[in-house]
């Protein structure tokens, strides 16, 4: 009974998906356009998130590197938007993000914990800071001006990529590939004593991730018109994704892109309505979650399934 259960649940759960895809490709053409550029924010911090979730959640290898690949795809889309297409610039960015991250795992990856940690936000910080120095110092101006792409374009490409993210993230959780990561988060001696080459994997899954956060950067630049390494490279964009996959949990996909969905809307209300206590209101909302939801909002959404099925099972 179960099996048919699962064979029937699984075409009406693709069904719901189709269905969700086709929804969000035609909202542009009955909705404002404000709707259209909150809904490219929010598709921006669920990608980000997704793909900070696909290398640091199964690992446990919390990166703060998130903002360097952005600012890598958000350069390249300043740099290269007025000669090339903006397909190629989008591929560009992506691949100039994904052999950065070879770059820092192949030196990283061997430390953990705060070493960790603390290198990967240096890099951004690095990045940031040579720009505006070399900018200063050597350009005499500080920032680019980007060729503008209408808002709807913009939706479709980050819609996309969106997708690509999602598939990508939920292919390496069902596959050996996924299994091998969180043996090495669980305990990696473990899974480098069976034969696992931690660090290759760790290398290949952390390049995989920068690969979307730079596409992202890259399409999100077309929309700012002026950028600056401030911009690009935004410390907060290294500090979110984090945020946003603990609210929301990331023992399964669903959770990142809830918290990530959930934060950037609260983000812009908060921004909209309390724009001189947006960062007190966000930081307490998010310190409650922390302390008091250790498995985010997915998790308290399962313990509460959990607790029903024991009450049903209880008193049948």
């Amino acid at each position: 009974m179960d099996r048919v259960g699962v064979i029937f649940k699984r075409p009406f759960s693709l069904g719901l998906l189709f269905l969700a895809l086709i929804l969000l490709a035609t909202i542009p053409l009955y909705v404002q356009p404000y709707l259209v550029i909150l809904l490219t924010t929010v598709f921006m911090y669920i990608i980000i998130t997704v793909s900070w979730t696909i290398f640091s959640g199964p690992t446990r290898y919390i990166s703060l590197a998130s903002a360097a690949f952005f600012g890598v795809g958000v350069y390249t889309s300043a740099l290269l938007g007025k000669s090339l297409p903006l397909l190629v610039v989008i591929v560009a960015g992506s691949l100039f993000s994904f052999i950065l991250a070879l770059f820092i795992g192949l030196l990283t990856l061997r430390l953990r914990g705060m070493y960790f940690i603390i290198f990967t936000f240096s890099i951004s910080e690095l990045m940031r800071n040579f720009l505006l120095w070399w900018e200063t110092n050597m350009t005499g101006t500080v920032g680019r001006w980007v060729i503008m792409v209408d808002h709807t374009t913009v939706y479709y490409i980050i819609l996309v990529i969106f997708v690509m993210a999602l598939l990508t993230a939920y292919l390496i959780r069902r596959s050996r590939f996924g299994l091998a990561l969180k043996s090495i988060g669980e305990q990696e001696e473990a899974a480098t004593h069976i034969g696992i080459n931690a660090t290759m994997l760790k290398t290949i899954t952390f390049a995989i991730s920068a690969f979307f956060m730079g596409a992202t950067g890259a399409i999100m630049a077309t929309k700012w018109k002026y950028i600056d390494p401030r911009i690009a490279f935004d410390p907060l964009l290294s500090f979110m994704p984090v945020l946003m996959a603990i609210f929301g949990g990331t023992g399964q996909l669903f959770g990142p892109v809830f918290g990530a969905a959930f934060l950037a809307y609260l983000e812009e209300i908060l921004t909209t309505k309390f724009p001189y206590y947006y960062m007190l209101l966000f930081g307490s909302i998010l310190i409650v979650v922390i302390l008091f939801l250790p498995h985010g909002m997915v998790g308290l959404v399962q313990k509460w399934r959990k607790g029903g099925l024991k009450r049903q099972n209880a008193n049948p």
